[in-house]
């Protein structure tokens, strides 16, 4: 298979038994970009990495990655891409500086040059002032960024990240997007799974939504969001017993099935009517004696339209992984 395409995988299938990981599917990410892979509990996303990553062989189909097919060339595909996994493979017991010094030497660096990198990698990932600190007392968000530096020190074309910002804080998760948006600005190729909708919003060029092994759905943010309409008529109740009820109005004036979050004490549902709809749910709200706190018209979020494509909630791909393990 020729590819001009970092990644491109035509026809992926794994099997694990009975059991049906990845059904065939392709994905093709250009270069300089970033594409994000969503899935729900199980979908594959994580067997999709580990194949393109040549961790894993599929059964069935092809793919390169940085112009290699990582089935009868891995080696090559290996010195060409960076894998940041969920969990940090840093040393806790080293320094900053010591952890990418020996992972310079292991990619055949001379001594002077693994030093002369390691510097400049914890430069530009803000880790110069802790690069002499035993990396058993960082934070989350600097382990997660020695992490990634480690990733390129060969200065990799193809960078795969496996949920990079999971059990990060809000800041921590920005400090890593901007080294991302830096990376991206300077050629490198990403694919991310990720388990938070605002990150593939924020960060990806192009989104897959895989479920059941198979790809449903695939474009950038916004016409993932155009694919479940328009506009979206969103309440919250005052009270959390007539949330159902809620529900049910916005289910029957609009026409279409209304997703509810009750922790929120919310119901939405895409409409075609603009803000004539919007009144009428008004309306149908006040018929039906149900207090509202807030009542709005608004554009779908990337959370509705993973809910309403898969009809389940975005969860870590544990199952996969842990079949994967396993074998």
């Amino acid at each position: 298979m020729t590819s001009s395409h970092p990644i491109e995988a035509t026809g992926l299938v794994k099997r694990y038994g009975e059991k049906v990981a990845l059904g065939g599917i392709d994905i093709a990410v250009p270069a300089g970009t970033v594409t994000a892979v969503l899935g729900p509990n199980g979908a594959g996303k994580t067997t999709a990495v580990r194949i393109l990553t040549t961790l894993s062989q599929a059964d069935e189909g092809q793919a390169t990655v940085a112009g290699f097919d990582v089935a009868t060339h891995p080696t090559e595909v290996r010195r060409r891409i960076g894998l940041a996994a969920q969990d940090a493979t840093i040393d806790p017991l080293l320094t900053g500086f010591e952890n990418l010094v020996m992972i310079c030497e292991l990619h055949q660096m001379k001594r002077s040059e693994a030093k002369a990198r390691a510097n400049v990698l914890l430069e530009e990932f803000s880790l110069s002032d802790a690069g002499g600190r035993v990396t058993g007392g960082y934070s989350g968000g600097m382990r997660r960024r020695l992490d990634l530096a480690a990733t390129l020190v060969a200065d990799p074309q193809v960078l795969f990240l496996d949920e990079p910002t999971t059990g990060l804080d809000p800041r921590a998760r920005n400090e890593l997007w901007a080294v991302l948006d830096l990376l991206v600005g300077r050629g490198t190729t990403i694919l991310l799974t990720t388990q938070y909708l605002e990150e593939a919003d924020r960060l990806s060029d192009d989104i897959v939504v895989i479920d059941h092994g198979r790809i449903i759905a695939q474009g950038d943010a916004r016409s993932l969001k155009r694919q479940v309409g328009g506009d979206n008529i969103g309440v919250i109740v005052l009270d959390p017993d007539r949330l159902e009820d809620a529900a049910s109005v916005l289910s029957r004036v609009t026409g279409s099935q209304a997703l509810v979050d009750a922790p929120n004490r919310s119901a939405v549902a895409p409409t075609s009517e603009g803000v004539a709809g919007l009144a009428d749910v008004a309306r149908a709200l006040a018929d039906a004696g149900i207090e509202a706190e807030d009542l709005g018209l608004r554009q779908p979020t990337l959370d509705e339209v993973f809910l309403t494509l898969t009809g389940l909630p975005i969860l870590e791909d544990d199952d996969a992984r842990a079949t994967e393990v396993a074998r």
